[in-house]
């Protein structure tokens, strides 16, 4: 190729639009957040998710609010809506009847995860008594209650309480082998980080799809304080610096830099994304549009 022919290829422009996605929101906790959620669910939806996960405060302190969300999108939309579980301050028994309330409601996709502790417990997570122990165990009783279609967490930098890569991979595996159906990824700006994980995770026996979870930011602040384990690259923050209090530059900015994550992303094969929305349709519909993705006619919310 050329140099007139590479100048004259758009950076997104030849993209075909062949990616699957999904959007991960949070349940409101006010009237005014519950308006915004809905609008970015009606700005999503043409786009035709895969499903849209809804998540579990720590300690189960979003039960209700997580539940009343969900239950709203069986009613109101053609969406398929994905209920967070977790294992935290909850007995199996009491678990065991959130997930019939859900089954009941029609819901039929679970994200299990053992779930962050509350802060009164200094960040260390300890089992409930007559709880489950760990994701693994909470697929396998979602499983022996009804046939969930179940997703877990993936963190292809290692979750911070991992003693190591390896072992986090082991607990990966142990929960897809518990009857998980994929497993959906931590944030991550690396796509080098990505890759070794995905190659780690097939060297360890893992073929279940992992969807590469994508967090175009909002806040680099934020973003900071959120990463634990993962990476922030120098270039990243000066990519953000001097756009705290600039927030068109720093969209354009954030929306281009997610739609580059996924476009190597998808030049390693990867066709399926997961977008941690933060219960805001501009930038991840910004992200699909960039890649290629268009509105389904006639799907709305």
């Amino acid at each position: 190729m050329t140099k007139d022919q590479v100048l004259d290829q758009p950076l997104f422009g030849g993209l075909p639009g062949d990616i699957a996605v999904s959007f991960e929101f949070f349940p409101p906790k006010s009237e005014a957040m519950a308006a915004q959620l809905w609008e970015t669910v009606v700005t999503l939806a043409p786009l035709a998710p895969k499903f849209v996960s809804v998540t579990y405060g720590a300690g189960g302190t979003t039960r209700e609010r997580t539940h009343a969300t969900v239950a709203r999108l069986v009613k109101e939309t053609d969406l398929v809506p994905a209920a967070h579980l977790t294992c935290v301050a909850a007995s199996k028994a009491e678990i065991d009847e959130i997930a019939d309330q859900y089954w009941d409601a029609g819901v039929r996709h679970i994200v299990a995860l053992r779930g962050d502790p509350p802060p009164s417990d200094g960040g260390r997570f300890t089992p409930h008594p007559d709880g489950y122990r760990n994701a693994a165990e909470l697929v396998e009783g979602l499983k022996k209650r009804h046939d969930f279609e179940i997703s877990v967490a993936a963190y292809p930098e290692g979750h911070p309480d991992a003693v190591s890569l390896e072992a986090d991979l082991d607990n990966l595996k142990r929960k897809l082998d518990a009857g998980a159906t994929r497993a959906i990824s931590q944030f991550f700006f690396s796509t080098d980080a990505w890759f070794r994980f995905q190659e780690k995770a097939l060297a360890a026996g893992i073929t279940a799809p992992i969807l590469p979870g994508i967090m175009p930011v909002t806040n680099f602040a934020a973003i900071r304080r959120m990463s634990g384990n993962t990476e922030i690259p120098a270039w990243m923050e000066a990519m953000f610096e001097g756009l705290d209090e600039r927030p068109g530059p720093r969209g354009l900015v954030s929306a281009v830099m997610a739609a580059d994550l996924c476009r190597r992303l998808y030049a390693g094969g990867v066709r399926d994304f997961h977008f941690y929305t933060l219960n805001r349709a501009d930038l991840s519909y910004a992200t699909c549009h960039l890649l290629g993705l268009r509105p389904v006619t006639g799907k709305t919310a």
